[in-house]
């Protein structure tokens, strides 16, 4: 019987664990891809909409920015979120001038959000062209303001702050209607005139009428 050295002894296990060893990397990068996929799918979401930031999209990639990017790595991602989190919290309902100021702060504060997430992903973007390098069609901008004016109205209305306001200006009446009912204000008119005398009937049984 030969002597086994340990060079056989070290290519045998390498034969052995090396298949294990494959698959298991193979499972590492499966891991890898998903994760780095869903966290592209967020970036690429939130880039696509920052100028439909009302969008259910929006919102849901948003949502799920605390589950996919964790750790170190994306620490100023996850801080960059609370920042802009904590600003639309902030939103001041009574006053305008306020709320003009506060729209600006907005697109900065997810100008910066979206820079941080781009560089841990290996993007890198310009500022400005991540303010201003989007599309956005001025009828959709309108059409959701619109949107939100509706449905604050709405609640308004709902919880009681506010009032339907009505004007009715005429019922709808048929035009044999309207026509009987001119008849009548004429013939009333004249009577009260006296350019027209008004008929009354004296007797049931012999059917005359005297004028008054």
């Amino acid at each position: 019987m030969s002597n086994v050295t340990l060079t056989d002894l070290l290519m045998a296990a390498a034969i052995l664990i090396a298949p294990i060893l494959a698959v298991q990397v193979q499972k590492w990068l499966e891991i890898f891809r998903e994760q780095r996929g869903r966290k592209l799918w967020i970036f690429k979401t939130l880039m696509a909409t920052r100028a439909a930031n009302l969008s259910s999209e929006h919102v849901q990639a948003l949502n799920m920015i605390d589950l996919e990017f964790r750790g170190k790595k994306y620490k100023a991602v996850t801080n960059s979120w609370k920042a802009y989190l904590d600003h639309l919290a902030s939103f001041p309902k009574d006053d305008e001038q306020l709320q003009v100021q506060w729209n600006e702060r907005l697109v900065d504060r997810l100008t910066n959000l979206l820079m941080e997430m781009g560089k841990s992903l290996g993007y890198e973007f310009d500022e400005v062209h991540v303010k201003k390098g989007v599309y956005a069609p001025e009828a959709h901008g309108r059409l959701e303001n619109e949107n939100a004016l509706v449905r604050r109205g709405l609640i308004r209305v709902l919880y009681g702050d506010a009032a339907l306001k009505m004007d009715v200006e005429s019922f709808p009446v048929s035009e044999d209607e309207a026509k009987e009912q001119e008849a009548i204000r004429k013939a009333l008119i004249s009577v009260l005139q006296g350019s027209q005398a008004l008929q009354v009937k004296t007797s049931e049984t012999d059917g005359e009428e005297s004028n008054v």
